[in-house]
């Protein structure tokens, strides 16, 4: 007999998820509806940068699923969750039945709860639509500020450099992509995009924004425009309401197999709190979807296998990297540096206690001892840490 897969969301994650799923299915034992709020299919958001200079938005569509198997529901929120009663209820009132279920319905931007942070001036870095409203607001040679300095504000940055606007960028933390990268790292990084043309502000706290700029409590910048792309928060308050058990920190806590505490119910993604631990990356969440589809389709022990720190990434067209223990927390463990102010480029190697162990690395400016250290990662070191540096 099919039984009834119901995904709540379509994002990345979520299409993932389902497009798993089918392909595991070989007998045909599964017939899926998906809801997703947007009223688009699923895309990638990851090149959304590049909708805000002119590209088709429906250029980023991801594959659609096969329809004779997959029900999609678009411009469909879910409003109501009864595990008792294994329906899910949309906002058009339809209570649809389902035998297994599984939220995927992501993070919502943060915005910092300051004076002003809902005015006109104001928007997220999110969606389509958000990057379409960004778009219409831009204004060549105007000022525009960033609230944030993670790679999600540095992407919108980038997007505003592309639209003429003079950019500014802040950041509570010390320096640029605090989580990927260390303090070296991310100095360099801020000083080869201030060579770009934007303004780096970094340990700097917004107090509040109004129509003309934002204020600092290190100052105002004048800002036409403010865009918030300063982390998100995982969207957890449908199953909360639904007395789905929270993480302390907030996302739907889940067992390594992402079961949640109620029968017959996964989540995948941002939303996801795995033991406590939520992932806002895409690999994750991919690996997240893998596994409950595999539970779905004949293998119950299917579990998540965790997720590192590790990110290659061009950001304003400046290469930066970063994997395993990038900030040297581990106890006694050694660091070796190069940095060059010729070339503005940066590297950093952490080893074990006894220079014998790879426990990770930083690269900024010039990535390409990154595949090299990466395959590298808590092995033994085949060569001096400076040979392991040389581009080839």
């Amino acid at each position: 007999m099919t039984r009834h897969l119901v995904v709540v969301g379509y994002g990345m994650t979520g299409h993932h998820l389902v497009a798993e799923t089918a392909a595991r299915d070989t007998a045909g034992e599964w017939r899926i509806t998906v809801l997703g709020e947007e009223d688009r299919p699923a895309y990638d958001r990851i090149a959304l940068t590049t909708c805000a200079t002119g590209r088709d938005p429906d250029e980023l569509a991801l594959p659609a699923p096969e329809p004779d198997r997959t029900a999609l529901r678009l411009a469909t929120t879910a409003t109501r969750l009864d595990p008792a009663a294994r329906t899910v209820t949309t906002a058009r009132g339809e209570a649809i039945r389902y035998d297994a279920l599984v939220l995927a319905t992501g993070s919502r931007p943060f915005v910092p709860p300051v004076p002003g942070h809902d005015g006109p001036t104001c928007h997220v870095f999110r969606t389509v639509d958000d990057v379409r409203a960004i778009r219409a607001a831009a204004r060549p040679g105007r000022p525009a500020v960033v609230v944030g300095g993670g790679l999600l504000g540095l992407e919108a940055a980038a997007a505003l450099r592309d639209l003429g606007m003079r950019v500014h960028v802040v950041e509570r933390a010390p320096w640029l992509m605090a989580l990927q990268v260390d303090e070296g790292g991310g100095a360099a990084l801020a000083r080869q995009i201030t060579a770009l043309g934007v303004a780096v502000h970094c340990g700097a706290s917004l107090l509040s924004v109004d129509p003309a700029g934002v204020d600092l409590d290190s100052g105002r910048i004048p800002a036409d425009l403010v865009v918030f792309a300063a982390g998100v928060r995982p969207r957890d308050e449908l199953a909360t309401a639904a007395g789905l058990a929270r993480a302390e920190r907030g996302g739907i806590l889940t067992d390594v197999r992402l079961r949640t505490s109620a029968p017959g119910i996964w989540a995948v993604g941002e939303c996801a709190a795995v033991e406590g631990r939520c992932h806002g990356m895409v690999a994750p969440g991919q690996r997240m979807a893998e596994a409950v589809a595999a539970q779905l389709t004949g293998d119950p022990e299917a579990a998540f296998p965790g997720a590192e720190l590790a990110a290659r990434l061009k950001v304003l067209g400046v290469e930066v990297a970063g994997f395993g223990d990038v900030h040297g927390g581990t106890p006694g463990a050694l660091e070796f540096t190069r940095h060059s102010h010729t070339t503005g480029t940066y590297a950093k190697l952490t080893l074990d206690a006894g220079a014998h162990t790879l426990l990770g690395a930083v690269l900024a400016g010039d990535t390409r001892p990154y595949a090299r250290l990466r395959a590298l990662h808590n092995t033994p070191l085949p060569a001096s840490p400076d040979r392991l540096l040389l581009p080839s």
